[in-house]
């Protein structure tokens, strides 16, 4: 079957997850709803029920209401309208159809039919009619954007308080290699061409500034504060929103100004190690999918990575001569993020990403999330599948062409490997 449901077959999403008309089965691992999974018909109500296999239910109806109610594990149910035609299936926000194979009615007692299901993941022509980050979405919905600045600048971007010849500067600045000048670019037109892109004498290195306070208070605060950062930098953000707020007013003397913002320099968290906000409504614990989604949003995420994360080619074992043969050596796809604080932002995104591998801390003194596993890397693909609008966009398209073209190729992921480093080198020396 065939078939791409009108608008008036939309079905809403769960609230936790970013598609807003796949029907999640399973939102913590849908990929192992098995293929048992039955539809029930009950003729005499005229509606289906699909077995779930989660901790939750959701009635649902086509003029797209919802309802959640809890359920014991492993009796979730969710009920269709009789006229829908095509279940979503949501494997890490990766459609599988999930089609009606009406030529496998059977008529049982009692009025209930049993229907097979067929299940397909090839499906070339599926639209998923929902909002979902792509680059254009990025340049178009300024929500999403705001959602991806916050991601990026918890990764790349940092809240400066600095005195200098004897005067306070508050500088709200986003630093990157030349490499990826054009993301820099990016950022300043959608934010209506503010601040400015400054290029270090050595053309390594750029940085995106706001320094206007002005411009900080309507452009800047009103993102920041709609969207609260998920890592440490949540608390310098406060700070540097207090020192704008003491220098704005006029009431304050120099000297008074100083005193204050000196003071707020030197203040500390609480309790540490520091932990956004942002997290407490899931208690500063995150264990499963829910949690996560609940707290980090698929465009936080996209920024996130866009600014920290990696898509690399490694080696796992060389070249080498036994006895005048020569036995090539093997080369995997991997993917890492790296932090020094922030340890539940990396758990967050291995639940998010269903990456199996747990969070390590290095003896360097940093976080890290790193996965070389072959569904973990697919997973991978798709989640971000034309969302990045950086370098990071044609690094990621040269790591996941070559997956799933050269997988297992040594000599072609190693030229492929050579010629990224090539690229890199060429663009830093410009």
């Amino acid at each position: 079957m065939d078939y791409l449901p009108n608008h008036s077959d939309k079905v809403n999403l769960d609230k936790l997850s970013y598609y807003s008309d796949i029907v999640l089965l399973n939102s913590t691992r849908c990929e192992e709803i098995p293929l048992s999974l039955l539809l029930l018909i009950n003729r005499s109500k005229g509606s289906f029920l699909a077995k779930g296999f989660g901790s939750k239910c959701s009635s649902y109806n086509l003029s797209g209401s919802k309802n959640f109610t809890d359920a014991p594990k492993g009796e979730g149910t969710i009920r269709l309208g009789k006229t829908l035609k095509k279940f979503i299936h949501q494997r890490l926000n990766v459609g599988h159809l999930i089609f009606l194979n009406t030529a496998s009615i059977l008529p049982l007692r009692n009025g209930i039919r049993l229907v097979g299901l067929s299940f397909s993941t090839k499906a070339p022509r599926l639209q998923i009619l929902a909002k979902n980050i792509n680059k254009n979405s990025l340049s178009e919905n300024k929500d999403i954007f705001n959602q991806w600045l916050v991601g990026f600048t918890d990764g790349d971007g940092s809240f400066s308080i600095v005195r200098q010849n004897d005067k306070w500067s508050l500088t709200y600045i986003i630093g990157q290699s030349t490499y990826n000048l054009r993301i820099l670019h990016f950022i300043k037109k959608q934010l209506g061409s503010s601040g400015s892109i400054y290029i270090e004498k050595n053309r390594t290195q750029a940085h995106f500034r706001i320094r206007d306070l002005v411009t900080l208070e309507k452009v800047i605060f009103p993102i920041f504060d709609k969207y609260p950062l998920l890592t440490t930098k949540y608390f310098k953000y406060l700070k540097f929103k207090e020192a704008h707020s003491i220098l704005s007013n006029t009431s304050y003397t120099k000297s008074e100004k100083d005193s204050l913002i000196f003071k707020i320099l030197d203040s500390k968290p609480d309790i540490l190690p520091y932990i956004s906000p942002a997290w407490s409504i899931v208690n500063y614990k995150v264990f499963n999918y829910e949690t996560a989604s609940q707290v980090m949003s698929k465009s936080w995420l996209v920024g996130f990575t866009e600014a920290e994360g990696s898509f690399y080619l490694v080696s796992k074992s060389k070249d080498k001569i036994v006895s005048e043969t020569v036995i090539v050596g093997r080369i995997i796809h991997a993917f890492e993020i790296t932090q020094k604080l922030d340890e539940i932002v990396l758990i967050a995104i291995k639940h998010l990403l269903h990456i199996n591998t747990n969070v390590q801390f290095k003896k360097a003194g940093y976080y890290t999330i790193v996965t070389t596993n072959s569904r973990a890397i697919e997973n991978i693909i798709c989640y971000f599948k034309n969302t990045f609008k950086g370098m990071k966009a044609v690094e990621y398209r040269i790591w996941a062409r070559s997956y799933l073209n050269d997988k297992g190729n040594y000599l072609a992921l190693r030229k492929i490997r050579d010629n990224i480093r090539i690229m890199k080198a060429r663009t830093n020396s410009n």
